[in-house]
């Protein structure tokens, strides 16, 4: 099929309609789906819970399996400064130095995005979020640009979204930015904030899955199994005044340290007074 198309179009080319191109080339897919693992959500969501109420940034590691698959297996943050509404650009010498040392501690996967947080108000792009993502897809036409709201965050829901840009020539010409095969990327609502910020019109959403390895699942069995063989009084107590050891030590270093300035400081002054 393609044969033909460049055929037909190298026949019109001859006649002297040199700039006419194959309609039938490859778009996006309305099916591709965003695979999470729980390790790199949870690093996500730490890292925004802890910025709040700034933003923070970071960058996705995984791959690109095939039209309809991209997996991130890890995440890692990017030190820089930002506001309530946006974040500074990549900086590019860190990224390369961190990709050196994760390739050193076996963490071969390639760069498929980035993400942000958006403390309090919802899962959309700005301006400025557009334009860091237009510098990713200009590396990676794939790239996907991740938002997550840890404040909004609750127990069994996460407020995540992923997004694309959409090619601004498709929206001159009026064409679909992606295919439709399948009802899996219409299934989730968008949100009116993020349509008022351009869903639909600069950028499309794709929907997000999370996947669970072998390891991570037999770590959360053991752990129900163990909780099922509780009573009751013993699941809400379960918590319930445990001691964090490195917080535990630190203050007991702090205070370790204040009593040792204290009395150097004592035997100073009596040295200097008394003698």
């Amino acid at each position: 099929m393609e044969r033909l198309l460049r055929l037909g179009a190298d026949g019109l080319a001859a006649l002297g309609q040199s700039n006419a191109q194959p309609t039938d080339g490859p778009v996006p897919d309305t099916a591709e789906q965003v695979y999470i693992s729980s390790l790199a959500l949870l690093k996500m969501l730490k890292h925004g819970r802890a910025g709040v109420p700034m933003e923070v940034m970071g960058l996705m590691l995984g791959e690109f399996v095939d039209d309809y698959t991209v997996t991130v297996v890890d995440v890692f943050a990017m030190p820089q400064s930002g506001t309530g509404v946006s974040v500074e650009a990549v900086d590019p010498v860190f990224q390369a130095k961190m990709l050196d040392m994760l390739r050193q501690t076996g963490r071969p996967e390639m760069v498929v995005g980035w993400y942000h947080s958006h403390p309090g108000f919802g899962c959309w792009l700005s301006g400025v979020d557009m334009n860091t993502q237009q510098s990713f897809e200009a590396l990676s036409d794939r790239a996907v640009a991740v938002v997550v709201d840890p404040i909004q965050s609750v127990k069994g829901k996460v407020v995540i979204d992923a997004f694309r840009l959409i090619n601004p020539n498709l929206v001159i010409a009026n064409q679909e930015p992606r295919q439709t095969t399948s009802n899996v990327g219409h299934l989730s609502k968008p949100t009116i904030q993020a349509l008022i910020h351009g869903l639909n019109r600069h950028y499309y959403s794709l929907p997000i899955n999370y996947r669970k390895n072998n390891f991570i699942y037999l770590t959360i069995l053991i752990e129900i199994r163990y909780e099922e063989k509780m009573t009751p009084e013993q699941l809400a107590i379960k918590n319930v005044g445990k001691m964090d050891p490195k917080r535990h030590l630190g203050e007991h270093v702090d205070e370790l340290m204040t009593s040792n300035i204290t009395q150097s400081l004592g035997a100073m002054l009596h040295s200097v007074v008394f003698t």
